[in-house]
């Protein structure tokens, strides 16, 4: 996650005509050729370093699949359908942004637009679903974050896709669409660590048992 941000920069820094969060795609970074585009709205492109960005969005992808499907085993959901949609939808996130890296929209248009789909339609789709899904233990904050973000990527989804960006611009409705569940993975995973690294503590039935 902390690559794609960092590259994320990297990549727009190396623009000669400034790069704007309000006016630009995440995908014009990974355009490889020069030119000006019109749709959907009109802007010049060139990113000189596309191939690291693309190479960012493949290495996100695969790294959101594994953890997927290595949350699978852990005690992060309650048992049951909702959970097991929730992990597949979170899991086409990855493979949303694989597809978004080996096809750049100037290269491949439909397959790029696949990948985004997946991120910004259905990826959002299960992050609100994981916010039902999560385990009673996991803390409440986290489980109302993720409703909260589930429900904001969903509808500035919707907004981007029907070019309603209330004043935040094409790029910025699209990041509010797509930078979500990036921060939901991240919280997940820094939570993950923190509860790994704490101290065991041992319980009343523990102690039973050790009695």
């Amino acid at each position: 996650m902390v690559q794609f941000f960092v590259i994320h920069v990297v990549a727009e820094s190396a623009w000669a005509r400034p790069y704007s969060w309000a006016r630009n795609n995440i995908s014009d970074l990974g355009n490889a050729h020069c030119a000006m585009q019109t749709d959907p709205e009109p802007r010049y492109i060139c990113s000189p370093e596309h191939g690291l960005m693309n190479a960012s969005f493949t290495t996100l992808g695969v790294l959101l699949v594994i953890g997927a499907a290595l949350t699978g085993g852990a005690a992060l959901w309650r048992r049951g359908a909702a959970a097991a949609v929730a992990r597949v939808l979170l899991a086409g996130v990855g493979v949303g942004f694989v597809l978004v890296g080996l096809a750049p929209a100037d290269i491949n248009e439909n397959q790029h637009a696949l990948g985004a789909l997946l991120v910004m339609g259905t990826g959002n789709i299960g992050l609100l679903l994981a916010g039902f899904a999560l385990a009673d233990h996991v803390p409440g904050a986290l489980r109302w974050m993720t409703r909260l973000l589930g429900i904001t990527a969903l509808a500035a989804c919707g907004l981007f896709l029907s070019e309603h960006y209330l004043g935040l611009g094409m790029g910025g409705m699209e990041r509010v669409a797509a930078f979500p569940v990036l921060v939901w993975a991240l919280a997940v995973g820094v939570r993950g660590l923190i509860v790994r690294r704490a101290p065991w503590q041992p319980t009343a039935e523990s102690g039973r048992l050790t009695n």
